[in-house]
């Protein structure tokens, strides 16, 4: 092969590239400075002198189009950007690396607008501050303490209740007809009463005392309790008349926590 054809062949493959690359920006919407035409220009000049042929003519024109589009879009990148003051992101970091510290926290406050401000510390919040952290006990010795007493709930029995005086030695059965008739008098109209302001006393242990009397009104069938799962509410209803199958017929134990704290709420009005 002729030297002369080697290179129009390989005129003819820089020219292709050259049309392909400029096509693919323009499709692809990429940055049209990739196209570097001061070096492609004189590609397509070397070459023009050794084109004959129609075919070639042609493809040395597709060329240039190919190039004056990529300029085209070159002018207007250039454009969008200058209008929108758009700076090129690499231009504003090599600027800001060439200024002193001192000259960008001057433009870092010149530019900052909070929109919210907190507190500043003072003197006064630095001495507290450094107070509770001198004073502050160690971590091992913070952790060995415990969490606090637990308490457990049992069971009691009428002679513990005797010696504790919480119940007196008076006969249980005459306590017992008494808290019924009271119980009845009180439901008279809405024919049930809530549990927490029937056994409610003025001492924490009179009311403990009310309670476990109660507890034997239901037990013997002298009333029976109602209970509002909705509201969380426990009434209880006396009957006429004892009803002595019920002693130890129970289908099933209703437990009620009658402790110190829910005596408390009772009596400042927040039980329901």
């Amino acid at each position: 092969m002729s030297s002369g054809s080697q290179k129009r062949r390989l005129g003819k493959e820089h020219l292709q590239r050259i049309i392909n690359m400029c096509q693919s920006i323009e499709q692809r919407g990429i940055d049209p400075f990739l196209v570097e035409v001061d070096s492609i220009i004189p590609i397509i000049h070397e070459y023009f002198p050794e084109w004959h042929d129609v075919d070639e003519l042609c493809l040395d024109a597709e060329a240039l189009h190919q190039v004056a589009s990529a300029i085209e879009l070159q002018s207007i990148w250039v454009k969008q950007r200058s209008t929108s003051l758009y700076t090129d992101p690499f231009i504003i970091e090599d600027k800001l690396r060439r200024l002193p510290k001192e000259e960008v926290c001057t433009l870092f406050l010149k530019s900052w607008h909070p929109i919210v401000e907190f507190e500043q510390i003072s003197p006064k919040s630095l001495h507290e501050a450094a107070e509770y952290w001198r004073d502050l006990l160690p971590l091992n010795e913070r952790w060995g303490k415990g969490t606090g007493a637990q308490t457990e709930t049992g069971t009691t029995t009428h002679e513990e209740l005797l010696q504790q005086q919480i119940i007196s030695d008076k006969k249980f059965s005459t306590e017992l007809e008494t808290l019924w008739q009271e119980l009845k008098l009180k439901s008279e109209n809405s024919k049930k009463v809530d549990y927490w302001d029937f056994i409610g006393a003025e001492t924490y242990e009179e009311t403990v005392r009310r309670a476990y009397i109660t507890s034997f009104l239901v037990t013997y069938g002298y009333a029976t309790l109602e209970i509002d799962r909705l509201e969380e509410i426990i009434f209880i209803k006396p009957k006429e008349t004892p009803n002595s199958a019920a002693q130890g017929n129970q289908a099933y134990s209703v437990p009620i926590l009658v402790g110190f704290e829910e005596w408390e709420s009772w009596r400042r009005g927040e039980r329901e």
